[in-house]
Formats: structure tokens, sequence, C-alpha cells
């Protein structure tokens, strides 16, 4: 079982891994054929990787649908509508956090920014 480290933390503890979508990713890439893998996190990546290594079984974790089950949401008809928006000079669906919360997450995601592969 592998899963995102945003799972709850029991999910997390009982986990045999967990990591960014990066490391679910390779976990699934480096395995030898045959292997299962039981994926906690956003449903479309979990059928990307079924459909991208049919080498092995893979299926999300939760068999209703999984912790991350509005990621789907993000896709480029809604990204084209906020960033019209902005040109507008319109903010929308703003979020606020506390300066401890964006301090904490922009260590999150420098790190992840830090991974990406450069070209």
């Amino acid at each position: 079982m592998i899963v995102h480290p945003e799972s709850p933390m029991e999910v997390v503890d009982a986990a045999d891994s967990s990591g960014s979508t990066d490391h679910i990713r390779k976990a699934v890439q480096a395995a030898e054929p045959g292997q299962t893998f039981a994926i906690g996190t956003e449903i479309n990546m979990v059928n990307r990787l079924a459909a991208e290594h049919p080498e092995h079984t893979i299926f999300c974790l939760d068999p209703v649908i999984c912790p991350c089950s509005t990621m789907y949401r993000i896709h480029p008809g809604y990204l084209a509508w906020v960033l019209e928006e902005l040109v507008a000079g319109r903010v929308i669906n703003q979020v606020s956090v506390s300066d401890s919360v964006a301090q904490e997450a922009s260590v999150a995601l420098e790190r992840m920014l830090a991974a990406v592969p450069k070209k």
C-alpha cells in the first residue's frame, strides 16, 4: 500500500510507503512485473498508472473514491476560467490561510518544485 502523506495519519502509518505523486509514480515504475499496488491518491492518477503499467495490478485504496476526490475538478476548462478572470482583474476562489500555515505550505511547494526535473 502506497499513499500520499496528506492521507489521514492512521492510513499513512499503516501504509508500506508514503510520498508525493512523483514518489508513487516512481515506485510503480521501478517495481518488478507482477506487483500489486493499493494506492491512496486521486482516482484519475490511479487509473492512469494502471493503464500505463498493465504488468502490475493497481487499484485505488478506497473502493468507493480516493482521498483526493476533488482533484479531478482541476482541468483546463476551470484553469482557463480562473485565468480569464485574473486578466479581467477579478480574483475568484481565493483561499486565505494563517501566516503559519502559509509558511509551511511554502516549504512544501518549494520542495515539490525543487524535485521537478529541469529541462
